[in-house]
């Protein structure tokens, strides 16, 4: 199934990202966690490329496993920074082979090694670039971009980062997904100036649930997420409490995705760090919500 045809259908959902080993052993124990959490039925789930495409191969075998053995539509991130037409065409052959019909074209990190040298002989220096690759091949695929309510980190202003949005929109990105973001508000915020520009396909909010301190300074750093009063609030007080911050972690991601339902936002894809009973409790706290 595609996922635009998922987001189509105007029934409220959850999906959940997960990602894929960095090592061959230990595939098994990633393997186990996604199973976890595709016996869930979220309505999708994304599996990540990893930093350089370094996991690629695991990707794909963790999304064919997800919908091959639980019958969950999958999304397979691929990035093409650094990367030669030739990689991505193989990539693209190897995800046709996988039976994977949804793909989330993203640009990718820059190389440590290549920060501030010159890229102008890269055959992709941007996502829209990927986008573009993927309409002219002959897959049918089902384009997913990735979008940014607080801004790219490397755009100037917003203006000029919806604007570049657009474009990528426009070259064939079919839905759009969310950084994650923890103040609802700049979503819908987002959402009204996205509207405004002519960019009118479905986005999907990307809520990340903050079960330990250390995922905080991480999260900034990946993002640069502004935190609210609120939210430091609970890591003030329970971030030292494992248990504690991990129920409060909880609590706020799903308060979070219940506003989201609450203004007509259909789908919220969650962050699940390959962890089935963060997945799992947020799905029993919305469970009448979803009627699941």
């Amino acid at each position: 199934m595609k996922i635009i045809d998922v987001l189509n259908n105007n029934k409220l959902s959850l999906s959940f990202e997960v990602f894929p080993p960095k090592t061959e052993t230990a595939f098994e124990s990633v393997k186990i966690a996604t199973e976890e959490i595709a016996k869930l039925r979220p309505s999708f789930m994304s599996v990540t490329y990893g930093a350089g495409g370094g996991t690629s191969k695991y990707t794909l075998d963790i999304a064919r496993n997800i919908k091959k053995e639980h019958g969950v539509p999958t999304l397979a991130h691929l990035t093409c920074v650094s990367s030669s037409k030739a990689t991505v065409k193989e990539k693209i052959e190897q995800m046709q082979a996988a039976g994977i019909e949804n793909v989330m074209a993203l640009r990718g990190d820059i190389p440590e090694e290549m920060q501030g040298k010159d890229r102008s002989g890269w055959d992709y220096l941007h996502a829209v670039d990927l986008v573009r690759e993927l309409k002219k091949s002959n897959a049918d695929f089902c384009i997913g971009g990735a979008c940014y309510p607080e801004v790219h980190p490397e755009s100037v202003n917003q203006k000029e980062d919806i604007l570049r949005l657009k474009e990528k929109v426009d070259a064939g990105c079919d839905f759009l997904t969310t950084q994650m973001f923890f103040d609802n508000h700049l979503l819908y915020n987002f959402l009204y100036k996205i509207r405004e520009a002519g960019i009118t396909v479905p986005v999907v909010p990307g809520v990340m649930p903050i079960t330990n301190a250390n995922q905080v300074e991480r999260a900034i750093r990946l993002s640069g997420s502004f935190m609210p009063q609120r939210f430091k609030s609970l890591v003030d007080k329970f971030g030292s409490d494992p248990a504690a911050m991990k129920q409060a972690g909880i609590a706020y991601a799903t308060d979070q995705i219940i506003d989201l339902y609450a203004n007509n936002i259909t789908n919220v894809h969650v962050y699940a760090m390959n962890k089935p009973d963060v997945a799992e409790q947020i799905q029993k706290n919305l469970s009448d919500i979803l009627g699941k």
